[in-house]
């Protein structure tokens, strides 16, 4: 039997550390802000890489309370701010009044497709939406320096078992209530 132990980027035996560059770049973080490294931060941090889900605070806090009930939600919170300021979470809102968080470092960029009536979220990318965002951007000579889009209306599923229109009055803001994973 081989007993094997590792804790960011220290390996030891043969099992690796899948996620020993995001560890890596959240202890420097950490460490510049002149905070120190806990064992309830590693947890949180390591619920949130395991997890591709958007989550909200709240959701990773059920998620890391399930491994330690001593972790509160204030805990979970600072930490995802930690994890924003270095680059390796990203808030994003979809219409709910809520903030989610998804992975950031070394994830290409995406945009949503929120459907209004389950709460699915689709992410996706097209090169000719971003050409035409770029072309606009020089049209009118401006800078972007960051975009996020975001479309709400009906996934498949909700279209395939709908009978009746879903369609908003114009500049209407859509009910969304969106489905994630965690429960």
């Amino acid at each position: 039997m081989v007993v094997s132990t590792y804790r960011w980027g220290l390996h030891l035996g043969k099992k690796t550390d899948k996620f020993a560059v995001e560890k890596a770049i959240f202890l420097e973080h950490i460490k510049a802000e002149g905070l120190r490294r806990t064992e309830q931060r590693d947890l949180i941090l390591e619920t949130f890489l395991d997890t591709e889900e958007h989550l909200t605070s709240e959701d990773l806090h059920r998620l890391v309370h399930r491994k330690d009930p001593t972790v509160g939600l204030t805990t979970v919170y600072r930490t995802l701010k930690l994890l924003t300021d270095a680059e390796l979470a990203r808030e994003v809102r979809f219409g709910d009044n809520k903030t989610y968080y998804e992975h950031h470092y070394n994830h290409e960029h995406h945009d949503h497709m929120i459907c209004t009536e389950c709460g699915r979220v689709i992410e996706f990318f097209s090169a000719e939406i971003e050409a035409l965002q770029d072309q606009m951007a020089v049209n009118f000579g401006f800078k972007p320096t960051h975009h996020s889009l975001r479309m709400w209306g009906l996934c498949s599923d909700c279209q395939a078992t709908s009978d009746e229109s879903h369609t908003a009055p114009p500049g209407a803001q859509p009910r969304v209530r969106v489905r994630t994973a965690v429960h």
